[in-house]
């Protein structure tokens, strides 16, 4: 049987790829550590330069339907079993928020649960036309885990996330597209050709920028304005140094595309 989650690194943008598309692509501990050691292997190609951008997608119709609930029908201890598999799930999921690179995500067909935490923690995400959105948790008596909460808070708002979270209702794509939870909608079969035109275009940036700007965003209301200027002049400060704005400036005064491959 090949791997639940497939990665493979293609013109410096790496391919993460969900693979299980007979169980909807659930978070069960199969698929939880396939995810773990993904985003570690992730990491440490971001950190080697072999990899400039990310895009995550999924075999077959549904992205991410969830956790694995016969799995939690199973167990005799429920509360264990959430102690036990969630913080290294948490630790995978903060790691592949704040990779230093930008993350595209293609979300198709169904999208619940914890998988909501997985494709809206990348920086951009595009949607299928096919792709509904719903919550799941308060319907089985549980409350948001992988950063669900925190995501959609973040992306649609407190009062929108509790009605997602409260209510189960489905969103459809352009649901998601007024809430702000997607950056554009694709017909199906045009969702993946419009994401990998998307990755390879921020794997063709200045990388070094890129990340500085996803940090900045990120942590925008974190702190007070004072502190978020200062944190911009060390960025551009830092961003002054390197080859990536010489590169990005002869190229502007020559009138030619920048080429930022070979520049950090």
């Amino acid at each position: 049987m090949s791997p639940p989650i497939l990665l493979e690194i293609r013109d410096a943008v790496a391919h993460v790829t969900l693979n299980r598309p007979e169980q909807a692509n659930v978070l069960n501990d199969e698929m939880s550590a396939a995810f773990m050691e993904t985003v570690e292997a992730l990491a440490r190609a971001c950190a080697q330069g072999q990899v400039r951008a990310v895009l995550l997608s999924a075999k077959g119709p549904h992205f991410c339907a969830g956790g694995d609930i016969s799995g939690f029908v199973a167990s005799d201890d429920l509360a264990g079993l959430m102690d036990q598999g969630i913080p290294p799930l948490h630790r995978a999921i903060h790691t592949l928020s704040t990779l230093p690179v930008p993350v595209v995500s293609a979300v198709n067909g169904s999208l619940g649960g914890g998988g909501i935490g997985v494709a809206l923690c990348a920086d951009l995400v595009l949607a299928s036309s096919s792709m509904k959105l719903r919550g799941g948790y308060s319907a089985i008596g549980l409350s948001p885990d992988v950063g669900v909460s925190w995501v959609l808070t973040r992306l649609a708002g407190p009062m929108r996330a509790k009605h997602i979270l409260f209510t189960n209702t489905p969103l459809t794509a352009r649901q998601c597209l007024a809430a702000g939870l997607v950056l554009e909608i694709h017909e199906d079969d045009q969702l993946m050709p419009a994401a990998e035109k998307l990755a390879r275009s921020l794997a063709a940036g200045a990388t070094g920028a890129l990340g500085r700007i996803k940090a900045l965003v990120d942590q925008a209301g974190r702190h007070s304005l004072r502190d978020h200027l200062e944190r911009e002049h060390h960025a551009m400060v830092v961003s002054g140094a390197g080859a990536e704005s010489g590169e990005g400036v002869r190229a502007f005064m020559e009138k030619r595309p920048p080429r930022f491959d070979n520049n950090n």
